[in-house]
């Protein structure tokens, strides 16, 4: 596999390392249950806790033989993709975005960007769950060419189950666009 770019750039987002003075709205974002609804994050209740979060995304953001990022827009930090899993030649992503920033395509942006990035790679294909709770998921997913596979979990999380469903996409099949047009979240 080729090491990952420094950084990645749509229309309208940069992907990047996480900076010092993105700290601030991490830790707001990572905090908003909003976001912790369909995205799990651990408990950040108290400072030390919500400071070694911090540090370790940093660290695995700046890591080149890591797949994790910083979502920006005009310097701004307005979310987060990271890798959840890798399998072989397949990749599994996260992500979220500011609810602040919803219905406004970054999401969508920032995919498609990684998920272009992961082929150049040499990553072969790329996947992604969704709580069966959040269809906006499902179509930034959709958006990005991404088709359900027939793979699904039940995951506990923040005491309740989700039914947690897969989709994926392979190298050679339509390329993900993640044009500003796209406009789901």
């Amino acid at each position: 596999m080729k090491e990952r770019s420094p950084y990645l750039t749509g229309q309208r987002v940069t992907l990047s390392p996480l900076e010092d003075g993105d700290r601030e709205a991490l830790l707001r974002m990572a905090r908003d249950e909003r976001v912790t609804r369909t995205y799990m994050m651990p408990d950040l209740e108290d400072e030390a806790r919500a400071e070694a979060f911090f540090l370790r995304m940093q660290a695995l953001s700046c890591a080149a033989e890591r797949f994790v990022w910083g979502i920006h827009r005009s310097g701004e930090l307005i979310g987060f993709l990271n890798e959840c899993g890798v399998e072989g030649d397949s990749m599994e992503i996260g992500y979220f975005v500011d609810p602040a920033h919803w219905n406004q395509g970054y999401a969508t942006e920032a995919f498609a960007a990684a998920i272009r990035e992961l082929f150049r790679m040499g990553y072969r294909a790329v996947t992604a769950g969704y709580f069966e709770e959040n269809p906006a998921s499902r179509r930034v997913m959709e958006k990005c060419g991404l088709k359900p596979l027939d793979r699904e979990s039940v995951i506990a999380y923040r005491g309740t189950d989700h039914r947690c469903l897969y989709m994926g996409i392979r190298a050679g099949q339509s390329a993900p666009s993640g044009e500003a047009g796209a406009r789901v979240d």
